[in-house]
Order: C-alpha cells, then structure tokens, then sequence
C-alpha cells in the first residue's frame, strides 16, 4: 500500500514493545548510534561521535530542566486527583493536566501539602487553569515527582539519568532525550577536537508529545512552546556558518526553536518567544546542516519533522527514515526516551 507524506498513516511502523527501553544505558555515551548518511548507514556507540563530527561544526544543546511537575492533590471529599504541571501563565496561574478530569471542575479546591490550589477553568483542550501560590516551583522540588513518559515503568535509580548533563533552565515536563547520551568528559573531548557546542532553551510541554489525532498532517494543531535563544549562541551559529561549519541540532525541541527562530527573523538571533511550528516535508530548512535525535513514537510529530530533515538533507526523507526504523528494530535497538540514538549527517 502506498501513503503520502501528508497524512499520518505514512509515519506508522510496527514496534515490538520489547524495543521499548526502560532504563538508560549503563553509561550514557555507551548507548547505541545508528549513522545515516548519502553513503549508507553505520552502526556504533554513541561516544563515535567524536570521529563522526569534524572540526568547526557547532552542537547547539537545549539546556531546559525537567520540572518535578507530577503532584497528587487532596480534594474536599478525600479523594485524589493527579496533576501535571505544565506551564506558568502568570506568577499565581498555572495550566495543568489533571486525572480523573472530572473531579477537577471549576470552583473546586485542591490541596498538595499544604498548599490549596482553585481550579479556575477548563480550557477546550481540556487542560485547567488553576490558580497556585508564587511558591508552587519550589513546592513542586520538595512534594512532586519527575514525569516520566507513561511507557516507562520502571524509576530509574538515579533521578538525574532523565536529566541532561547541562540542564539549567527549569521548567519542561519532559526531557530534551537527545541529549542524555552526553557527559560532561565528552563534551570536553568534542571541544578539544575542535567541535564547540552552544545552548539554548525550550521547555518542553504538550507541544512536543502530544498525538496526532487528525488524519492530514495540516490538520494538526501544536502546542506553543517557550525558548530562549541567548546572544552567544546566535553569534556560534553565524560564525559557524561563515567558516563553512555544520551546524548540528542535538535534538528535535533545538531544531524546531532553530528553525522557528530563522523563520521569523530571516537567521538566528538572540531572541525569547514560542513556537507552535510544526515541521513536515517539504519546509524549508535555513539552519540545520545535521541532527542527532533519538528513535521516536510511530504516527509522531517527531517521526514526520525527521523524515521533512532527511528529505531536506538528501537523505532520502520519510521512506529512508522509515527502512532505517525497521533496520534498527532488526538490529535490537532500543527506541524513545532511554533509548538508543540517530545521527543524520550527509
């Protein structure tokens, strides 16, 4: 059967659930990388990218922190509803999933410790607004829990395996997973060769995850998400780019702030916003000459901005990301948050 790459269904592919990892690697440089490039694929450990990337390319990094933004909340009658934080919309306001829905109706009070929280609202999208206290980020650090994705089923031992080695700026619901493969040491060992990195700041939210729902690609509404993209980094990319430098996005939240920065302006620039961009084949990349991403949810918004890379890359687009998906599956690989890695790379 043929699809087009305007609808969902051409993204699909079969997935055992036993591809699914559920801890990291026992070091993070040790995970798996598959290599796509116009000369084929290779296969290795991640810390190949030391020889995979050449002097003067620039690794652009999102240094966002992982909120502990999943709290069980007390109700007036003793029940409990959970609630995931997501987004600061104002000093005392904040949105937030709840679960069940239907006990978090507007009026209602909730309270977490001691902490009461009002649900003011119920948007169409079925997330609440709920007035909070100024102080809910640092109730969030003492009673929440970090949110893991939902086919996770094991904690990890260490908290900070779903953190990034460089992550400053709080405030995601989920981790930028590219970048858990990085340590510190490699950082140091890409520098020393020659590769310099740079960061910038999305937090992510539902923009990122959330499923595609509608059957056309354009019917699919995202999410708006915060970045930050700070002067230092503006200037890496432009001189990268003058030197005849790649740039390499780790990850798909730093490509899309990438791209919807460039769309906006023309090129990167310092600048803070959000973004509801929504990458798919055929948009017309400025910015990336490369990506190191993880292995994604089949029918993803992740899934079709890769495969629009790869086409763009001349890598041969959604059928090549497609075959390399079912290579790695063949192969063992380990797919989503703490999985195994993808270098597009021509």
């Amino acid at each position: 059967m043929t699809f087009s790459e305007d609808r969902i269904e051409g993204y699909d592919f079969h997935l055992p659930e036993a591809a699914i990892a559920q801890h990291p690697a026992d070091r993070r440089e040790e995970s798996r990388l598959l290599r796509l490039g116009r000369d084929g694929e290779t296969h290795g450990r991640f810390g190949d990218i030391l020889d995979l990337l050449a002097p003067g390319d620039l690794m652009v990094l999102n240094d966002t922190r992982v909120m502990k933004a999943r709290m069980m909340a007390r109700r007036a009658t003793g029940g409990q509803v959970e609630l995931l934080f997501c987004e600061a919309i104002a000093p005392d306001c904040w949105t937030a999933m709840v679960r069940p829905g239907r006990k978090a109706r507007p009026g209602d009070v909730l309270h977490v410790a001691e902490v009461a929280l009002e649900v003011l609202e119920v948007r169409p999208d079925g997330l609440r607004i709920i007035r909070t206290p100024a102080s809910l980020p640092a109730h969030m650090e003492q009673h929440g829990i970090l949110p893991l994705p939902p086919y996770i089923h094991e904690k990890p031992s260490d908290p900070e395996r779903y953190q990034t080695v460089y992550a400053r700026e709080t405030g995601s619901i989920a981790a930028p997973t590219a970048g858990l493969h990085l340590t510190r040491d490699l950082l140091d060992r890409l520098d020393d060769r020659g590769v310099r990195s740079a960061t910038l700041t999305l937090h992510v939210g539902l923009g990122t995850f959330l499923p595609v729902k509608a059957d056309h690609l354009d019917a699919h509404v995202m999410h708006a998400e915060r970045y930050t993209v700070p002067v230092e980094t503006a200037d890496l990319i432009r001189t990268t780019k003058a030197a005849g430098g790649r740039v390499i996005a780790v990850g798909t939240t730093t490509t899309r702030t990438l791209e919807a920065v460039a769309a906006r302006f023309g090129e990167v620039v310092p600048c803070s916003g959000s973004t509801d961009l929504f990458i798919k084949p055929g948009y017309p990349f400025r910015v990336l000459d490369g990506l190191i991403t993880n292995f994604h949810l089949p029918r993803s918004t992740l899934v079709v901005l890769v495969s629009a890379l790869a086409g763009h890359l001349g890598l041969g687009g959604r059928s090549r990301i497609l075959a390399a998906y079912a290579d790695a599956v063949a192969r063992g690989y380990r797919f989503f948050s703490f999985g195994d890695a993808m270098l597009l790379l021509p």
